[in-house]
């Protein structure tokens, strides 16, 4: 699923029109349609502080929808940059492989 699907479709599960998420999140319905429609030129894409008040506003996962923006939350960015041999390491996992890691780190 592609970022501007995801927010249509929490929008309208929400029964928002678009110029209610658009007075929500503080820009204006356009915007919010062609984020929708894929629509956006280089330069109009969303920064990561706006996709967070989306997410806040569309009551959704804000890392996940970075994600979705294929932008790294800060958080994660600043932890790869840390360790990049770790990251380098856990890349180059297979799904098995990653799947059982993560079993072995557990819930936190």
């Amino acid at each position: 699923m592609q970022f501007g699907d995801r927010v249509r479709e929490l929008r309208l599960a929400r029964n928002l029109t678009l110029r209610d998420l658009a007075g929500k999140v503080g820009v204006d319905f356009t915007y919010i349609s062609k984020i929708e429609n894929q629509k956006l030129s280089f330069g109009e894409y969303p920064s990561e502080e706006l996709i967070r008040k989306l997410a806040k506003a569309l009551a959704a996962d804000a890392d996940g929808m970075l994600i979705l923006a294929e932008k790294i939350p800060k958080q994660i960015k600043k932890r790869v940059m840390e360790r990049p041999d770790a990251f380098r390491k856990i890349a180059q996992l297979d799904d098995k492989a990653l799947d059982k890691l993560l079993e072995e780190l557990g819930d936190e």
